[in-house]
Protein backbone atom coordinates (compact mmCIF):
# COMPACT_ATOMS: atom_id res chain seq x y z
CA UNK A 1 0.00 0.00 0.00
CA UNK A 2 1.48 2.95 -1.10
CA UNK A 3 -0.13 6.50 0.05
CA UNK A 4 0.79 9.91 -0.61
CA UNK A 5 -0.53 13.35 0.18
CA UNK A 6 -3.98 14.37 -1.30
CA UNK A 7 -4.04 17.92 -2.55
CA UNK A 8 -7.21 19.27 -4.05
CA UNK A 9 -8.92 15.73 -3.50
CA UNK A 10 -5.79 13.93 -6.04
CA UNK A 11 -3.47 11.65 -4.46
CA UNK A 12 0.66 12.07 -4.60
CA UNK A 13 1.73 8.83 -4.79
CA UNK A 14 4.17 8.21 -7.90
CA UNK A 15 6.77 5.34 -7.21
CA UNK A 16 9.31 8.26 -8.29
CA UNK A 17 8.95 9.77 -4.75
CA UNK A 18 10.85 9.55 -1.90
CA UNK A 19 9.51 6.84 0.23
CA UNK A 20 9.07 6.13 3.76
CA UNK A 21 7.87 2.74 5.44
CA UNK A 22 5.32 2.82 8.52
CA UNK A 23 6.41 -0.01 10.63
CA UNK A 24 3.65 -1.77 12.97
CA UNK A 25 5.36 -0.97 16.44
CA UNK A 26 4.53 -4.73 18.25
CA UNK A 27 6.04 -6.68 15.60
CA UNK A 28 7.72 -4.89 12.58
CA UNK A 29 5.97 -5.43 9.71
CA UNK A 30 4.77 -2.71 7.29
CA UNK A 31 1.87 -1.23 7.63
CA UNK A 32 2.25 1.20 4.47
CA UNK A 33 4.48 2.44 1.90
CA UNK A 34 4.40 6.23 2.35
CA UNK A 35 5.23 8.82 -0.67
CA UNK A 36 6.99 11.80 0.95
CA UNK A 37 5.28 15.23 -0.14
CA UNK A 38 7.74 18.33 -1.16
CA UNK A 39 7.92 21.62 -0.50
CA UNK A 40 6.12 22.12 -4.06
CA UNK A 41 2.79 19.94 -2.83
CA UNK A 42 3.07 21.95 0.54
CA UNK A 43 2.84 25.25 -1.30
CA UNK A 44 0.07 24.25 -4.03
CA UNK A 45 -1.68 22.88 -0.92
CA UNK A 46 -1.46 25.75 0.71
CA UNK A 47 -2.58 28.29 -1.96
CA UNK A 48 -5.70 25.73 -2.73
CA UNK A 49 -7.01 26.00 0.69
CA UNK A 50 -6.01 29.98 0.58
CA UNK A 51 -8.77 29.96 -2.40
CA UNK A 52 -10.98 27.70 -1.74
CA UNK A 53 -11.64 29.55 1.80
CA UNK A 54 -11.99 33.31 0.00
CA UNK A 55 -14.30 30.85 -2.49
CA UNK A 56 -16.34 28.63 -0.67
CA UNK A 57 -15.53 28.12 3.38
CA UNK A 58 -15.95 31.82 4.19
CA UNK A 59 -19.35 31.71 2.74
CA UNK A 60 -20.49 28.01 3.86
CA UNK A 61 -23.67 28.74 5.69
CA UNK A 62 -23.68 27.21 9.21
CA UNK A 63 -25.83 24.19 8.64
CA UNK A 64 -23.94 22.93 5.66
CA UNK A 65 -20.50 22.68 7.86
CA UNK A 66 -22.75 20.98 10.73
CA UNK A 67 -24.01 18.60 7.87
CA UNK A 68 -20.47 17.96 7.00
CA UNK A 69 -19.65 17.00 10.18
CA UNK A 70 -22.64 14.74 11.62
CA UNK A 71 -22.37 12.60 7.85
CA UNK A 72 -18.36 12.15 8.76
CA UNK A 73 -19.89 11.07 12.36
CA UNK A 74 -22.33 8.41 10.67
CA UNK A 75 -19.22 7.44 8.26
CA UNK A 76 -16.72 7.00 10.98
CA UNK A 77 -19.25 4.55 12.86
CA UNK A 78 -20.28 2.45 9.79
CA UNK A 79 -15.99 2.07 9.57
CA UNK A 80 -15.31 1.48 13.14
CA UNK A 81 -13.56 -1.38 12.72
CA UNK A 82 -11.35 -0.14 10.16
CA UNK A 83 -10.45 2.73 12.03
CA UNK A 84 -9.42 0.84 14.77
CA UNK A 85 -7.55 -1.38 13.08
CA UNK A 86 -5.64 1.28 12.03
CA UNK A 87 -5.18 2.85 14.84
CA UNK A 88 -3.73 -0.53 16.40
CA UNK A 89 -1.62 -1.24 13.64
CA UNK A 90 0.16 1.95 13.06
CA UNK A 91 0.56 2.93 16.68
CA UNK A 92 0.64 -0.21 18.74
CA UNK A 93 -2.49 0.93 20.73
CA UNK A 94 -4.49 -2.21 22.22
CA UNK A 95 -7.50 -2.47 20.56
CA UNK A 96 -9.62 -1.84 23.67
CA UNK A 97 -7.44 1.77 23.92
CA UNK A 98 -8.19 1.89 19.85
CA UNK A 99 -11.76 1.35 20.18
CA UNK A 100 -12.32 4.06 22.75
CA UNK A 101 -10.70 6.44 20.62
CA UNK A 102 -12.77 6.32 17.95
CA UNK A 103 -15.79 6.14 19.78
CA UNK A 104 -14.94 9.58 21.28
CA UNK A 105 -13.79 10.85 18.19
CA UNK A 106 -17.02 10.32 16.56
CA UNK A 107 -18.62 12.25 19.80
CA UNK A 108 -16.14 15.00 19.25
CA UNK A 109 -17.73 15.00 15.77
CA UNK A 110 -20.95 15.90 16.93
CA UNK A 111 -19.60 18.48 19.43
CA UNK A 112 -18.46 20.23 16.50
CA UNK A 113 -21.68 20.04 14.06
CA UNK A 114 -23.89 21.82 16.93
CA UNK A 115 -20.92 24.13 17.58
CA UNK A 116 -21.03 24.98 14.15
CA UNK A 117 -24.65 26.20 14.56
CA UNK A 118 -24.12 28.47 17.86
CA UNK A 119 -21.21 30.67 16.54
CA UNK A 120 -22.75 34.06 17.01
CA UNK A 121 -21.94 37.46 18.33
CA UNK A 122 -22.71 40.43 20.38
CA UNK A 123 -24.53 44.14 20.75
CA UNK A 124 -22.23 46.70 22.20
CA UNK A 125 -23.86 49.11 23.73
CA UNK A 126 -22.89 52.39 22.10
CA UNK A 127 -24.60 54.65 23.85
CA UNK A 128 -22.29 53.86 27.38
CA UNK A 129 -19.63 56.38 25.60
CA UNK A 130 -20.22 60.05 25.83
CA UNK A 131 -21.17 60.92 22.11
CA UNK A 132 -22.05 57.55 21.24
CA UNK A 133 -26.21 58.20 20.63
CA UNK A 134 -27.49 57.07 18.03
CA UNK A 135 -24.77 54.48 16.75
CA UNK A 136 -25.05 50.85 16.91
CA UNK A 137 -22.58 48.56 17.21
CA UNK A 138 -22.00 44.73 16.51
CA UNK A 139 -19.20 42.22 17.38
CA UNK A 140 -18.98 39.16 14.34
CA UNK A 141 -17.14 35.78 14.76
CA UNK A 142 -15.44 35.33 11.57
CA UNK A 143 -13.20 32.50 10.47
CA UNK A 144 -9.27 33.03 10.12
CA UNK A 145 -8.46 31.13 7.29
CA UNK A 146 -5.94 28.71 6.55
CA UNK A 147 -5.20 26.42 9.54
CA UNK A 148 -2.13 24.58 9.49
CA UNK A 149 -2.60 21.16 11.88
CA UNK A 150 -0.01 19.50 13.19
CA UNK A 151 -0.51 16.37 15.44
CA UNK A 152 1.40 13.80 17.21
CA UNK A 153 1.41 9.66 17.19
CA UNK A 154 -0.33 8.94 20.46
CA UNK A 155 -3.84 9.97 18.82
CA UNK A 156 -3.84 9.58 15.41
CA UNK A 157 -7.83 9.80 15.10
CA UNK A 158 -8.52 11.64 18.41
CA UNK A 159 -6.21 14.26 18.43
CA UNK A 160 -6.39 15.07 14.10
CA UNK A 161 -10.17 16.20 14.96
CA UNK A 162 -9.63 17.99 17.74
CA UNK A 163 -8.16 20.48 15.04
CA UNK A 164 -10.09 19.47 11.70
CA UNK A 165 -13.32 19.58 13.52
CA UNK A 166 -13.53 22.99 15.34
CA UNK A 167 -11.75 23.88 12.00
CA UNK A 168 -14.72 23.04 9.63
CA UNK A 169 -17.14 24.11 12.50
CA UNK A 170 -15.57 27.63 12.56
CA UNK A 171 -15.15 27.64 8.55
CA UNK A 172 -11.78 27.65 7.76
CA UNK A 173 -9.64 25.49 5.14
CA UNK A 174 -6.58 22.38 6.43
CA UNK A 175 -3.64 21.63 5.66
CA UNK A 176 -3.21 18.87 7.43
CA UNK A 177 0.07 16.93 8.51
CA UNK A 178 -0.58 14.14 10.59
CA UNK A 179 2.86 12.31 12.43
CA UNK A 180 4.97 10.74 9.65
CA UNK A 181 4.79 7.30 12.21
CA UNK A 182 1.34 7.54 12.05
CA UNK A 183 0.25 8.74 8.87
CA UNK A 184 -2.63 6.09 7.53
CA UNK A 185 -5.37 6.74 10.18
CA UNK A 186 -5.10 10.40 8.77
CA UNK A 187 -4.86 9.54 5.50
CA UNK A 188 -8.30 7.43 5.94
CA UNK A 189 -9.95 10.51 8.17
CA UNK A 190 -9.17 13.05 5.25
CA UNK A 191 -10.99 10.53 2.37
CA UNK A 192 -13.94 10.29 4.88
CA UNK A 193 -13.97 14.21 5.24
CA UNK A 194 -13.64 14.17 1.64
CA UNK A 195 -17.15 11.85 0.91
CA UNK A 196 -18.69 13.64 3.99
CA UNK A 197 -18.73 16.91 1.79
CA UNK A 198 -15.90 18.94 2.83
CA UNK A 199 -14.53 20.73 -0.66
CA UNK A 200 -11.38 18.77 -1.40
CA UNK A 201 -9.71 21.64 -1.89
CA UNK A 202 -10.67 23.06 1.66
CA UNK A 203 -8.57 19.65 3.13
CA UNK A 204 -5.67 18.87 2.24
CA UNK A 205 -3.22 16.02 3.31
CA UNK A 206 0.46 16.71 3.77
CA UNK A 207 2.84 13.87 4.84
CA UNK A 208 6.41 14.14 5.59
CA UNK A 209 8.76 15.34 8.52
CA UNK A 210 8.58 18.22 10.78
CA UNK A 211 11.99 19.96 9.09
CA UNK A 212 10.83 19.34 5.35
CA UNK A 213 7.28 19.45 5.47
CA UNK A 214 6.10 20.71 9.01
CA UNK A 215 8.55 24.02 9.55
CA UNK A 216 7.29 25.35 5.89
CA UNK A 217 4.20 25.21 6.65
CA UNK A 218 4.42 27.13 10.03
CA UNK A 219 6.30 29.96 7.94
CA UNK A 220 3.85 30.41 4.92
CA UNK A 221 2.71 33.84 4.87
CA UNK A 222 -0.96 32.39 3.77
CA UNK A 223 -1.28 30.34 6.82
CA UNK A 224 -3.28 31.91 9.27
CA UNK A 225 -3.06 29.75 12.36
CA UNK A 226 -1.18 27.03 13.47
CA UNK A 227 -2.48 24.31 16.29
CA UNK A 228 0.23 21.42 17.10
CA UNK A 229 0.35 19.03 19.55
CA UNK A 230 3.87 17.73 20.65
CA UNK A 231 6.80 18.25 22.34
CA UNK A 232 7.85 20.98 23.75
CA UNK A 233 11.11 21.91 22.09
CA UNK A 234 9.53 21.54 18.82
CA UNK A 235 6.19 23.59 20.32
CA UNK A 236 8.67 26.70 21.00
CA UNK A 237 10.24 26.73 17.47
CA UNK A 238 6.93 26.57 15.94
CA UNK A 239 5.72 29.78 18.52
CA UNK A 240 9.02 31.56 17.17
CA UNK A 241 8.42 30.76 13.61
CA UNK A 242 4.51 31.42 13.46
CA UNK A 243 5.00 35.38 13.74
CA UNK A 244 2.13 36.94 13.61
CA UNK A 245 0.07 34.09 13.14
CA UNK A 246 -2.53 32.83 16.23
CA UNK A 247 -0.71 29.26 17.71
CA UNK A 248 -2.34 27.09 19.46
CA UNK A 249 -0.02 24.24 21.52
CA UNK A 250 -0.47 21.54 23.04
CA UNK A 251 2.85 20.46 25.04
CA UNK A 252 4.18 18.35 27.57
CA UNK A 253 3.33 17.11 31.55
CA UNK A 254 4.59 15.44 33.81
CA UNK A 255 1.07 15.14 35.83
CA UNK A 256 0.82 15.33 39.53
CA UNK A 257 -1.89 12.86 41.58
CA UNK A 258 -1.84 13.43 44.94
CA UNK A 259 -3.24 10.87 47.08
CA UNK A 260 -4.82 12.01 50.70
CA UNK A 261 -5.22 9.56 54.04
CA UNK A 262 -8.28 9.94 53.66
CA UNK A 263 -9.00 9.13 49.91
CA UNK A 264 -10.70 5.35 48.89
CA UNK A 265 -6.84 4.87 48.04
CA UNK A 266 -7.71 1.82 46.09
CA UNK A 267 -9.97 3.00 43.91
CA UNK A 268 -7.14 5.77 43.43
CA UNK A 269 -4.79 3.07 42.75
CA UNK A 270 -7.08 1.39 40.01
CA UNK A 271 -7.39 4.51 38.38
CA UNK A 272 -3.98 5.66 38.78
CA UNK A 273 -2.76 2.33 37.00
CA UNK A 274 -5.04 2.38 34.28
CA UNK A 275 -4.09 6.53 33.88
CA UNK A 276 0.00 5.61 34.52
CA UNK A 277 0.46 1.96 32.16
CA UNK A 278 -2.33 2.81 29.81
CA UNK A 279 -0.72 2.98 25.90
CA UNK A 280 2.21 2.38 27.70
CA UNK A 281 2.35 5.73 29.94
CA UNK A 282 2.09 7.70 26.12
CA UNK A 283 -0.09 10.11 26.74
CA UNK A 284 -0.02 13.68 27.34
CA UNK A 285 -1.68 13.59 30.94
CA UNK A 286 -0.35 10.13 32.10
CA UNK A 287 -0.20 10.12 35.39
CA UNK A 288 3.33 10.31 36.47
CA UNK A 289 4.48 11.86 39.83
CA UNK A 290 2.31 10.37 42.57
CA UNK A 291 2.17 11.89 45.90
CA UNK A 292 0.71 9.77 48.45
CA UNK A 293 0.22 10.69 51.84
CA UNK A 294 3.11 8.64 54.47
CA UNK A 295 -0.27 7.29 56.74
CA UNK A 296 -0.66 5.18 53.85
CA UNK A 297 1.99 5.10 51.32
CA UNK A 298 3.16 1.29 51.84
CA UNK A 299 -0.24 -0.06 51.59
CA UNK A 300 -0.79 2.09 48.26
CA UNK A 301 2.29 1.07 46.48
CA UNK A 302 1.54 -2.63 47.12
CA UNK A 303 -1.62 -2.33 45.59
CA UNK A 304 -0.37 -0.35 42.62
CA UNK A 305 2.26 -3.60 42.08
CA UNK A 306 -0.60 -5.96 42.37
CA UNK A 307 -2.84 -4.13 39.74
CA UNK A 308 0.14 -3.72 37.49
CA UNK A 309 1.21 -7.34 37.67
CA UNK A 310 -2.58 -8.27 36.45
CA UNK A 311 -2.37 -5.86 33.31
CA UNK A 312 -1.57 -8.26 30.44
CA UNK A 313 1.28 -7.06 28.01
CA UNK A 314 1.60 -8.90 24.29
CA UNK A 315 0.29 -7.68 20.83
CA UNK A 316 -2.34 -4.83 20.78
CA UNK A 317 -4.18 -6.83 17.94
CA UNK A 318 -5.66 -9.08 20.87
CA UNK A 319 -8.70 -7.78 22.17
CA UNK A 320 -7.26 -8.82 25.68
CA UNK A 321 -4.67 -7.41 26.03
CA UNK A 322 -3.85 -3.98 28.35
CA UNK A 323 -0.20 -3.35 27.36
CA UNK A 324 1.56 -3.61 23.82
CA UNK A 325 4.74 -1.64 22.22
CA UNK A 326 6.21 1.48 22.79
CA UNK A 327 5.83 3.60 19.54
CA UNK A 328 9.61 2.90 19.03
CA UNK A 329 12.23 0.45 20.31
CA UNK A 330 14.45 4.04 20.38
CA UNK A 331 11.67 5.23 22.57
CA UNK A 332 11.61 2.11 25.02
CA UNK A 333 15.73 2.06 25.41
CA UNK A 334 15.57 5.94 26.37
CA UNK A 335 12.85 5.03 29.18
CA UNK A 336 14.82 2.01 30.02
CA UNK A 337 17.81 4.39 30.39
CA UNK A 338 16.31 6.95 32.60
CA UNK A 339 14.78 3.99 35.09
CA UNK A 340 18.25 2.64 35.44
CA UNK A 341 19.87 5.83 36.12
CA UNK A 342 17.30 6.92 38.64
CA UNK A 343 18.07 2.94 40.48
CA UNK A 344 21.88 4.35 40.10
CA UNK A 345 20.68 7.15 42.16
CA UNK A 346 19.15 5.59 45.19
CA UNK A 347 15.96 5.04 43.87
CA UNK A 348 13.77 1.51 44.54
CA UNK A 349 12.26 -0.67 41.97
CA UNK A 350 8.69 -1.81 43.58
CA UNK A 351 7.94 -3.48 40.17
CA UNK A 352 10.25 -3.53 36.96
CA UNK A 353 10.28 -5.98 34.65
CA UNK A 354 12.77 -6.45 31.24
CA UNK A 355 12.35 -4.88 28.14
CA UNK A 356 12.14 -6.60 25.11
CA UNK A 357 12.22 -4.68 21.62
CA UNK A 358 9.70 -1.88 22.20
CA UNK A 359 8.15 -3.73 24.85
CA UNK A 360 8.65 -1.98 28.26
CA UNK A 361 6.55 -3.68 31.18
CA UNK A 362 5.11 -1.56 34.13
CA UNK A 363 7.91 0.17 36.38
CA UNK A 364 7.32 1.14 39.72
CA UNK A 365 9.67 3.23 41.41
CA UNK A 366 10.13 4.44 45.00
CA UNK A 367 12.93 6.58 46.67
CA UNK A 368 13.12 8.91 44.02
CA UNK A 369 14.41 12.53 44.28
CA UNK A 370 13.05 15.39 42.10
CA UNK A 371 15.91 15.62 40.63
CA UNK A 372 15.72 12.49 38.80
CA UNK A 373 14.35 12.42 34.50
CA UNK A 374 11.59 9.87 35.73
CA UNK A 375 10.31 12.88 38.19
CA UNK A 376 11.46 15.87 36.63
CA UNK A 377 10.85 15.65 33.17
CA UNK A 378 8.01 14.12 30.83
CA UNK A 379 8.18 9.81 31.04
CA UNK A 380 6.25 9.58 28.26
CA UNK A 381 6.53 5.65 29.02
CA UNK A 382 4.88 3.08 31.45
CA UNK A 383 6.61 4.54 34.87
CA UNK A 384 5.27 5.64 38.01
CA UNK A 385 7.03 7.73 40.33
CA UNK A 386 5.13 6.89 43.76
CA UNK A 387 6.63 9.55 46.21
CA UNK A 388 5.53 10.06 49.74
CA UNK A 389 4.84 13.18 51.43
CA UNK A 390 3.50 14.41 54.84
CA UNK A 391 1.44 17.62 54.74
CA UNK A 392 -0.92 19.29 52.25
CA UNK A 393 1.90 22.32 51.87
CA UNK A 394 4.42 19.99 50.96
CA UNK A 395 2.17 18.00 48.55
CA UNK A 396 1.03 20.98 46.83
CA UNK A 397 4.42 22.86 46.76
CA UNK A 398 6.19 19.24 44.93
CA UNK A 399 3.63 19.41 42.84
CA UNK A 400 3.91 22.88 41.28
CA UNK A 401 7.71 22.04 41.12
CA UNK A 402 7.53 20.88 37.47
CA UNK A 403 7.98 23.53 34.33
CA UNK A 404 4.96 21.86 33.08
CA UNK A 405 1.13 22.22 33.80
CA UNK A 406 -1.40 20.56 31.97
CA UNK A 407 -3.42 18.32 34.28
CA UNK A 408 -3.15 17.02 37.85
CA UNK A 409 -5.71 14.76 40.03
CA UNK A 410 -6.14 14.88 43.68
CA UNK A 411 -7.75 11.98 45.69
CA UNK A 412 -9.68 12.70 48.79
CA UNK A 413 -12.94 12.46 50.88
CA UNK A 414 -12.88 16.13 52.26
CA UNK A 415 -14.62 18.47 49.77
CA UNK A 416 -12.72 21.79 51.10
CA UNK A 417 -9.41 20.28 50.71
CA UNK A 418 -10.09 18.97 47.54
CA UNK A 419 -11.00 22.46 45.95
CA UNK A 420 -8.49 24.16 48.16
CA UNK A 421 -5.58 21.94 46.41
CA UNK A 422 -6.90 22.34 42.82
CA UNK A 423 -7.48 25.62 43.00
CA UNK A 424 -3.88 26.41 44.39
CA UNK A 425 -1.99 23.40 41.56
CA UNK A 426 -0.56 25.41 38.66
CA UNK A 427 -2.33 23.06 35.95
CA UNK A 428 -5.03 23.73 33.38
CA UNK A 429 -6.57 20.79 34.66
CA UNK A 430 -7.35 19.08 37.70
CA UNK A 431 -9.31 16.21 38.57
CA UNK A 432 -10.89 15.46 41.82
CA UNK A 433 -11.30 11.93 42.90
CA UNK A 434 -10.58 10.36 39.37
CA UNK A 435 -6.70 10.28 37.63
CA UNK A 436 -4.59 12.90 35.52
CA UNK A 437 -5.60 10.82 32.62
CA UNK A 438 -9.26 11.44 31.90
CA UNK A 439 -10.18 13.27 29.53
CA UNK A 440 -13.92 14.64 27.53
CA UNK A 441 -13.95 16.13 24.37
CA UNK A 442 -16.41 19.15 25.21
CA UNK A 443 -14.19 20.59 28.10
CA UNK A 444 -11.21 23.22 27.74
CA UNK A 445 -7.78 21.37 27.46
CA UNK A 446 -4.48 22.71 27.72
CA UNK A 447 -1.73 23.68 30.17
CA UNK A 448 -0.15 26.36 31.69
CA UNK A 449 3.41 26.95 32.42
CA UNK A 450 5.51 25.00 29.21
CA UNK A 451 2.80 22.73 28.54
CA UNK A 452 1.12 25.04 26.13
CA UNK A 453 -1.00 28.06 24.90
CA UNK A 454 -4.24 28.30 23.70
CA UNK A 455 -7.03 25.13 24.64
CA UNK A 456 -8.75 22.58 22.97
CA UNK A 457 -12.02 20.97 23.37
CA UNK A 458 -14.09 21.71 20.61
CA UNK A 459 -16.25 24.86 21.59
CA UNK A 460 -13.17 26.00 22.90
CA UNK A 461 -10.79 25.10 19.97
CA UNK A 462 -13.75 26.87 17.76
CA UNK A 463 -13.33 29.85 19.40
CA UNK A 464 -9.32 29.84 19.17
CA UNK A 465 -10.21 29.26 15.49
CA UNK A 466 -12.41 32.61 15.31
CA UNK A 467 -11.60 36.01 14.63
CA UNK A 468 -13.53 39.18 16.40
CA UNK A 469 -15.15 41.47 13.83
CA UNK A 470 -16.78 44.92 14.84
CA UNK A 471 -19.39 46.41 13.15
CA UNK A 472 -20.51 50.06 13.83
CA UNK A 473 -23.51 52.34 12.61
CA UNK A 474 -23.91 55.41 12.62
CA UNK A 475 -27.58 56.57 12.35
CA UNK A 476 -29.31 59.58 11.17
CA UNK A 477 -29.22 62.30 14.29
CA UNK A 478 -25.85 61.02 16.15
CA UNK A 479 -23.05 63.58 16.83
CA UNK A 480 -19.96 63.72 14.98
CA UNK A 481 -17.17 61.88 17.33
CA UNK A 482 -14.44 64.70 18.53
Amino acid sequence: MIIGSIISGKERNEKSRTTHEVKNPFDGSTVATLALSTADDLNEAVEAAHKAFENKMKAMPAHERADILRKAARLLGEREDEFQQSITAESGKPVKQARKEVERSKQLLLYAAEEAKKIGGEVVPMDAAIGGDNRLGFVKKTPLGVVGAITPFNFPLNLSLHKLAPAIAAGNTIVFKPAEKTPVTGYKLVKLLHEAGMPEDALHLIIGTGSEIGTPLVEHEKVAKISFTGSVPVGKSIQKAAGFKKVTLELGSNSPNIVFEDADWKDAAERIVAGGFGYSGQTCISAQRIYVHRDIFDSFTDELVRLANNLKIGDPADASVDIGPMITEDEAKRAEEWVESALSKGAKAALKGERSGAMLPPVILTDVTDDMHVVQKEVFAPILAVIPFGTEDEAVRRANDSIYGLQAAVFTKNIDRAFRVADRIESGGVWINDASTYRQDNYPYGGVKQSGIGREGVKYAVDEMLELKFIGVKLDGGPPRV
